[in-house]
């Protein structure tokens, strides 16, 4: 159990703690670069991430199924459940993510189409902040939960 959770900590870090550097550092420092080179940059950066993202959902995910099926499935203290719940609407939107504007970005970016490419990084930058703040909440709720219960 411990080293399931360790596993489903670094998991949580790597992808809530990339997402927030990415949002809060990394995006505004690039403000002063041209369109043509942040748009080429954030797809390099993106692509990057977004392995680590991969491997950080299948860390969670296989860790947290695992300790939710030894602490007792279906029948976890609420917070578990909205933990997990919190995780799959996150999983989701990464994986919405990663299909669709990120894509989207990569081509574009490719065929030096500056605008589509730009509204692809908009799109992707406002579902990373939703996802920032599931992941938060989900951060909050596994912190506090257990004092609730």
């Amino acid at each position: 159990m411990l080293v399931a959770k360790f596993f489903h900590l670094l998991g949580l870090t790597i992808w809530v703690g990339g997402m927030f550097f990415a949002h809060m550092a990394l995006r505004p420092a690039l403000a002063v670069l041209h369109p043509e080179q942040r748009l080429t940059l954030m797809s390099a950066v993106l692509g990057g991430f977004f392995i680590w993202v991969w491997v950080a959902i299948a860390l969670v995910l296989g860790s947290g199924l695992h300790m939710m099926a030894v602490m007792g499935g279906a029948h976890l203290p609420p917070y578990v459940h909205a933990m997990s719940g919190i995780g799959a609407v996150m999983m989701l939107i990464f994986a919405h993510i990663f299909f669709a504007p990120f894509r989207r970005l990569k081509l574009s970016a490719a065929q030096q189409d500056w605008d589509r490419a730009s509204r692809a990084l908009r799109q992707i930058r406002m579902l990373v902040g939703v996802n920032l703040c599931l992941g938060l909440l989900t951060i909050a709720i596994g912190a506090l939960g257990p004092l609730a219960a």
